[in-house]
């Protein structure tokens, strides 16, 4: 996977969804907020250095673990189904595959990345769904998002894989998203 961040950014609710999990702790974690310093979070959709998100990932990972993206992930999960609700960009009753539809044109559109880097849908049946990323995106926080997304199509039962880790073997993460 093509790890670089160089002129890529990302919309600054992001970055919001990421701190307002830590609203109550600013001042045990004043490193992690200090990484937002100089940027206009009251401009949602203000452009932010995708290199301020991998950092703030970073740090979190190190300091208070993986659970803690997971919860992130959640987080952002929710923020960006009201987004797909707010641009009509899913059907009242959407499915499983309607949400994943949305979250490829999302990130394309939150995302400016030069490289075009981001989602893609790369099968689905009636009770799956494999998505691959290819963007440096927190693999621990899209867990989170792909869990919070699919639950809003009130499927049950939902369990999100990460079935290929980018690395030596994979230039991409992949995603398997099921439920019953």
């Amino acid at each position: 996977m093509d790890i670089s961040t160089e002129n890529v950014t990302l919309h600054a609710w992001a970055i919001a969804d990421i701190l307002k999990n830590y609203q109550d702790k600013k001042q045990d974690y004043r490193e992690l907020f200090d990484m937002a310093a100089g940027i206009d979070l009251s401009k949602p959709y203000g452009k932010v250095p995708l290199a301020v998100y991998v950092e703030m990932c970073n740090w979190i990972d190190q300091k208070l673990g993986r659970f803690n993206l997971i919860k992130i992930g959640r987080s952002i999960g929710e923020s960006t189904y009201q987004l797909m609700v707010d641009e009509n960009m899913i059907p009242e009753e959407c499915t499983p595959l309607d949400l994943m539809k949305a979250l490829v044109i999302t990130a394309q559109k939150g995302v400016q990345d030069p490289k075009k880097r981001g989602w893609e849908v790369v099968a689905y049946s009636e009770k799956s769904i494999t998505m691959r990323k290819t963007q440096v995106f927190n693999a621990q926080i899209q867990l989170g998002l792909l869990d919070a997304l699919v639950r809003k199509s009130k499927v049950f039962g939902v369990q999100v894989v990460l079935s290929k880790e980018q690395g030596a073997d994979s230039e991409f993460d992949e995603y398997v998203i099921t439920w019953l």
